[in-house]
């Protein structure tokens, strides 16, 4: 039975607001799950953190300029196709983001730390991002793009999903330090059911809205280097909180800063704004396992400092 164009229009509209429905969902989500995470911040840890900013300063470096220069070197001495080493730079140039945040809640990282950097490093983002893309461009495929990220929606998003609930989760221990201890252990486990969740319906939702195309081969292709730029970057996070002097709570927050990229803003500058579905396999393929190599970085990390693994660091 052929459909007719009132039939089309429906299915049209039904998956526009599913899609809709989906981004309110994720949206409400990751902001209960940055609540949760400021929770776990009193205003002394804020204060201590501006009052010495180097382990700031250090990770803004470490993300914004070390990590995009690793991925550019890796990028050059590979074989893999232009296409692919722009989607890596790309990839590099988009660090941060909700994810980071729970990991070093869970492990017990420097979480004020975390929250800082991820609030900051997205406000750069929206000039370093257009710089570092465009050298990509130039230096793989010799050409350039006028990009622009949408800097009133970038923002909002920002305050939305990661500067107001987590600054109400600090106001509220503040306030009431008493309820903010009972329930911060039964919101720490509805985190991980609802990151759970959210990592769930990223997947199912790009697969619906026809994801990148990407094929076995070249997954298979991109994979390992992909793993390198992801080892990598735990490394030079790290090397870069002991380089400053810092504890070995705030080197792996560093650590975790630099190798857990905002993988759904690589999609957005690559997929939307370059409107090329080459450039989102790099990231795609690291969504897939960072999050994963993330929680192995951290029982190792825990391990070696012999600390229990979701219990304070040992220095």
């Amino acid at each position: 039975m052929l459909s007719t164009p009132y039939q089309e229009y429906l299915l049209l509209s039904c998956m526009i607001h599913m899609n809709e429905f989906t981004d309110i969902l994720i949206t409400i989500v990751l902001a209960f799950i940055m609540f949760g995470v400021g929770l776990s911040i009193t205003i002394r840890d804020m204060h201590n953190l501006f009052m010495s900013p180097r382990s700031l300063f250090g990770g803004l470096v470490a993300q914004m300029i070390i990590l995009p220069l690793i991925a550019f070197f890796i990028a050059w001495i590979s074989p893999l196709p232009p296409m692919l080493k722009v989607g890596f730079v790309i990839l590099a140039s988009c660090p941060g983001g909700t994810t980071s945040g729970f990991v070093t809640y869970i492990f017990k990282g420097n979480v004020a730390l975390s929250v800082s950097l991820t609030s900051v490093n997205s406000l750069i983002t929206i000039f370093t991002i257009p710089l570092f893309v465009n050298l990509a461009l130039a230096f793989f495929l010799g050409v350039t793009s006028d990009i622009r990220l949408p800097v009133a929606e970038s923002m909002a998003d920002i305050f939305l999903v990661t500067i107001i609930p987590a600054t109400l989760g600090i106001l509220f221990r503040y306030r009431f330090p008493g309820t903010a201890e009972r329930i911060r252990k039964p919101i720490k486990l509805s985190m991980i059911v609802l990151f759970g969740l959210v990592f769930l319906i990223y997947f199912i939702a790009d697969e619906k809205q026809g994801g990148s195309g990407i094929t076995y081969e070249e997954a298979i292709m991109i994979t390992p280097y992909a793993l390198l730029i992801n080892l990598t970057a735990f490394i030079a996070g790290m090397v870069t909180g002991f380089a400053v002097g810092k504890s070995t709570a705030t080197s792996f927050t560093l650590g975790i800063e630099v190798a857990l990229q905002n993988t759904t803003l690589a999609f957005l500058v690559a997929g939307t704004l370059l409107n090329n579905h080459d450039f989102t396999k790099p990231a795609l393929i690291y969504a897939l396992f960072s999050f994963w190599t993330a929680l192995i970085y951290g029982t190792a990390v825990k391990y070696f400092n012999k600390a229990s693994l979701f219990g304070e660091f040992k220095s």
